[in-house]
């Protein structure tokens, strides 16, 4: 079976459910290994925004996003001062929440000095997997765990670097959401294509 087949054919993780957003993110997506230092920094912030919120509203406003926070763009938001602050926080568009806002600033921070000073962000977050996703094989929602010792680890080293937003659950989910752990059900059809995107 190929990605064109119609949705119902295909065996899927269940959290998509039938939502077509949803469903195109899982298939394209989720899990597919990612190692642009930028790509990661949005991804990062975008989970921080998630927080208490579903990754489905979150989803349904990244463009809106993307316009907002000049397509996260570190060197641009690192110099967002309090007037940029206020336009964000009359953005219906996005989630108008100050600290998720001052924490994206802050983070895009601590992103260039891990870019400048070493050892680079995408470096920085794959040495906690050496640098090649792990492999799960879960049957079932619920052995997927919220968060790991690694996450807990990347969690601790991001906060100390000035990173917001950024607790080991949060950090879970972008490990997942970024292929750094291969989270899809063994049952899923992605799980093997994933895998085999990061071999």
């Amino acid at each position: 079976m190929n990605d064109q087949a119609p949705a119902e054919v295909l065996a899927r993780c269940p959290w998509p459910k039938a939502d077509p957003l949803y469903i195109a993110y899982h298939d394209q997506e989720w899990g597919v290994p990612e190692y642009d230092d930028r790509a990661l920094y949005e991804k990062l912030v975008l989970d921080g925004f998630q927080a208490g919120l579903s990754w489905i509203t979150i989803l349904r406003k990244r463009e809106n996003f993307r316009r907002a926070f000049d397509d996260f763009n570190p060197e641009k938001i690192a110099r967002y001062r309090p007037p940029k602050i206020e336009r964000l926080m009359q953005d219906a568009g996005i989630i108008r929440n100050r600290a998720k806002i001052e924490g994206a600033v802050r983070s895009a921070r601590a992103w260039l000095d891990a870019m400048e000073k070493g050892p680079g962000f995408s470096k920085l977050l794959w040495d906690f997997v050496d640098g090649r996703p792990k492999v799960n094989r879960y049957r079932s929602m619920r052995q997927v765990p919220a968060e790991t010792a690694i996450s807990r680890a990347m969690s601790k080293e991001l906060s100390q670097r000035g990173f917001k937003f950024c607790g080991p659950t949060i950090v879970y989910a972008f490990m997942q959401a970024v292929g750094m752990v291969n989270d899809h059900l063994v049952s899923c059809y992605r799980h093997e294509a994933v895998q085999q995107a990061g071999s």
